[in-house]
């Protein structure tokens, strides 16, 4: 308990609580919608922003959200309106991305030390602004499922039935896109571009071995999430090991067991 002493470790705490929660509500989301893969080219596509900011003197979180969002909203256009198969839309963003990351990095004077907290995750490093973006993000997020909580499952599950009935698909779509992408962002911070597709897949894979309605796997995924995340920090504390890694094994354990348990296995 000694280390709820410093002020790094309790930053770590509320960071990777809101973290995890965000993370639960929109891997659920985009686990429900398919998005898993889109995702993963969000991510490496954040990395081209990530470049862009160091070479240009910016906040490189900013410039990196700046091309998540738009990386996303580029996945979606080309597949519905240019009807691209959405692999290789993915697969475009995820190279184009990477390209540009690696580009800026290099053209970039001097050292980017930084640059290896985006890459690995480096949850002790979360600042008080970092942990009142996460808050106004979550809250955010949060509202939107209050008040539109059965359109955004509507849309997901069933596009077409949503279209029919008279929902705004389009425009909740495009909004839970840009709140996945921004996610994203904010969640490299903790686990790094390398593991961070674990922490929007393996709670809810968790969850699913219990769970059959979007609401109830929702909150499982939450749950699992944050007593996971939380049990990997103090782990990886005492044991002077990154936190990221110890998290994506311990996530991985309990699926495992919770496969092994599961009353649906068969």
């Amino acid at each position: 308990m000694e280390f709820l002493e410093y002020t790094f470790f309790r930053n770590a705490i509320l960071g990777i609580l809101f973290n995890s929660i965000c993370a639960a509500i929109i891997g659920t989301y985009i686990i429900s919608r398919r998005m898993v893969a889109i995702t993963g080219g969000i991510t490496h596509a954040c990395f081209g922003g990530l470049g862009l900011g160091y070479f240009l003197g910016f906040n490189p979180v900013v410039t990196a959200s700046v091309f998540a969002v738009f990386s996303a909203l580029g996945v979606e256009w080309m597949s519905l309106r240019h009807r691209v198969r959405e692999d290789s839309a993915i697969a475009v963003i995820w190279a184009f991305g990477m390209a540009i990351g690696v580009l800026f990095v290099f053209l970039t004077p001097g050292n980017v030390p930084e640059l290896n907290a985006f890459l690995f995750g480096n949850l002790l490093t979360i600042t008080s602004a970092d942990i009142i973006v996460f808050a106004i993000y979550t809250a955010l997020l949060l509202l939107i499922y209050a008040v539109a909580f059965r359109m955004v499952v509507a849309a997901a599950f069933d596009r077409d039935f949503a279209t029919v009935v008279g929902l705004p698909v389009k425009l909740l779509n495009t909004l839970m896109t840009v709140m996945v992408a921004i996610g994203v962002v904010l969640t490299i911070r903790m686990v790094g571009i390398m593991l961070l597709m674990s922490l929007f897949s393996l709670p809810q894979m968790i969850a699913e071995t219990r769970c059959v309605r979007f609401r109830s796997m929702t909150v499982a995924a939450v749950a699992v999430s944050v007593v996971t995340c939380l049990s990997g920090l103090f782990v990886s504390a005492y044991i002077d090991v990154p936190c990221s890694a110890v998290i994506v094994i311990i996530q991985v354990l309990v699926f495992v067991v919770a496969r092994i348990l599961s009353p649906r296995k068969n």
